[in-house]
């Protein structure tokens, strides 16, 4: 650790270091090669989200050069991403790094897939780099040591912490030193919503859009995402929400036709054996499947949303008859309503409705899983700085 925590030969990183922009710009463009991209697509947000634009924008949002403040680096940042969407790491750590932070990052050794194309791009940029990457950022995987967790934890600066509810508290147990702060993102849940009168006044290419946004945000991660969509709100009347339905799940049947997206037989298995309890227990009223790809549910009512995962292309539709009544089933740990049909009015009175009952998030359909620099209602690039005051 000595070494890490050291200053590079090179001068101290800063907030906005040129030398860590230089090495994610590198890092961006090798993300978003056409080879990269057409394997992981999910990799391709995270290209555009490291790119030499859009790290300028976030430095700048940072609003250094206030009279009297400085913004500076919180120190060591020790990182525990989640297994289960294996690249969530990246997106932390390079803001951290960006921030001029000094980072530990532990890999968890069961990410495979996307996770290991990530690492392949890291290690093929970090040969040219400039010597202080590879002494302050580190990428660690080890199995479950509490001893090797409690030394990390008493060192750093700032803790951050990412995965289930029961991973969280686990990793609490470990304590940080009294200086030092935390960032906790557990167990979250989320939804999507659908205006069956925005939906018959879009365009034919609007609604396939629409559909194609959805999409994406159902099947990247297997759905096992914080952000991904567990249940699906029809808002309109009853008649409406029928015919409107009855299309889109035809363009949902073509979409993951024209994708060649398949789910392996064991997760079938795992759907209809969640699903059908699900119908045994009184909370849906019918269960239905296309193939072994897709699985529909009618919830009884608002009071049965699942907010467990349930397999990965399962949807859980509601009907409800204005946004409004969607609002007292909205809980603290719900994060992302993802959208398509409502104006831009009636999501913020939808906002007004819930503050302080949940949702961090209200995004276009398509942009559930994209990955901002506010996550969970925390500014990320601000909780890994800290501001010296000059007087």
């Amino acid at each position: 650790m000595a070494e890490v925590t050291a200053a590079p030969s090179g001068g101290p990183l800063v907030v906005g270091d040129e030398r860590v922009r230089d090495f994610l710009t590198k890092f961006s463009r090798r993300l978003l090669r056409p080879d990269v991209a057409r394997r992981h697509p999910e990799l391709g947000s995270l290209g555009f989200f490291l790119r030499k634009g859009e790290l300028a924008r976030a430095v700048s949002r940072l609003g250094d050069g206030v009279a009297g403040q400085r913004r500076a680096p919180r120190g060591l940042v020790l990182h525990f991403p989640p297994a289960n969407v294996d690249t969530i790491f990246v997106y932390s750590w390079a803001l951290s790094a960006l921030a001029g932070n000094h980072n530990v990052v532990r890999i968890s050794n069961r990410s495979a897939g996307a996770a290991e194309a990530v690492l392949a791009a890291l290690n093929d940029v970090l040969a040219d780099a400039d010597p202080a990457i590879a002494q302050t950022q580190r990428m660690v995987t080890y199995e479950r040591d509490d001893t090797l967790t409690a030394a990390l934890s008493a060192v750093c600066d700032l803790r951050v912490l990412w995965g289930g509810d029961a991973s969280v508290t686990a990793l609490r147990r470990h304590p940080v030193r009294p200086l030092a702060r935390e960032l906790a993102f557990p167990d979250r849940s989320s939804f999507a919503a659908i205006s069956v009168a925005g939906w018959r006044s879009a365009t034919a290419a609007q609604r396939r859009a629409a559909v194609a946004g959805f999409a994406n945000d159902l099947y990247w991660f297997d759905q096992a995402a914080c952000s991904s969509p567990r249940a699906l709100f029809w808002v309109g009347s009853h008649e409406a929400v029928a015919d409107a339905r009855a299309e889109f799940t035809g363009l949902m049947a073509e979409e993951i036709s024209l994708r060649g997206w398949t789910v392996e037989p064991a997760m079938a298995v795992e759907k209809y054996v969640a699903t059908y309890g699900l119908a045994a227990d009184g909370a849906a009223t019918r269960v239905a499947f296309a193939g072994n790809a897709l699985a529909e549910v009618d919830l009884a009512s608002l009071g049965e949303l699942q907010r467990g995962w349930l397999g990965a292309g399962t949807v859980c539709h509601v009907t409800a008859g204005s946004l409004a009544e969607l609002a007292p089933a909205i809980r603290r740990k719900d994060q992302t309503l993802a959208h398509f049909g409502f104006t831009l009015t009636e999501l913020d009175d939808f906002v007004t409705l819930v503050a302080g009952r949940g949702l961090d998030r209200i995004v276009p359909f398509g942009q559930a899983l994209t990955f901002a620099g506010v996550w969970d209602g925390l500014d990320l690039l601000h909780e890994f700085t800290r501001i010296i005051t000059i007087a």
